[in-house]
């Protein structure tokens, strides 16, 4: 089985961040590197039951199996972290995955400059999806 922590692709963890994303998150989080997944997990259990109101309101830039990406205003991190019970060090290292793992979706689709263009003026959320959940 291939769902290995450090193996760094294809497998996700209860959150939709994988390895790559999460080893930048870790180098560069002003939180402890161990503590990353957890809080990961913690913003996925908020973000996931509100896919709807996801795909409603924002633009989704990416759907994969398994995952959609969306970009969001600016401070939209802030009530997500007020809703989790995030410190600013926490909610900032939140941040830091989602966005990288939106600039490794870009990369993957050939749309990495776009996404970086569109991270200067917006942030990224990427919420887990089950496969019943996924759609339009």
């Amino acid at each position: 089985m291939s769902g290995d922590a450090d193996d760094g692709e294809g497998e996700t963890g209860p959150y939709p961040i994988e390895g790559t994303a999460l080893v930048k998150t870790a180098a560069l989080a002003s939180v402890p590197a161990a503590r990353v997944p957890a809080l990961l997990t913690r913003v996925q259990a908020d973000l996931g039951p509100r896919i709807d109101a996801y795909r409603r309101r924002y633009e989704r830039i990416a759907a994969e199996p398994g995952r959609e990406t969306f970009l969001v205003e600016p401070d939209h991190w802030e009530a997500v972290a007020d809703r989790v019970g995030l410190t600013e060090r926490e909610r900032d290292a939140v941040v830091r995955a989602h966005e990288a793992a939106v600039e490794r979706i870009g990369s993957g689709s050939g749309r990495r400059e776009e996404f970086d263009t569109a991270l200067e003026i917006r942030s990224g959320v990427v919420i887990g999806v089950n496969a019943d959940e996924e759609g339009d």
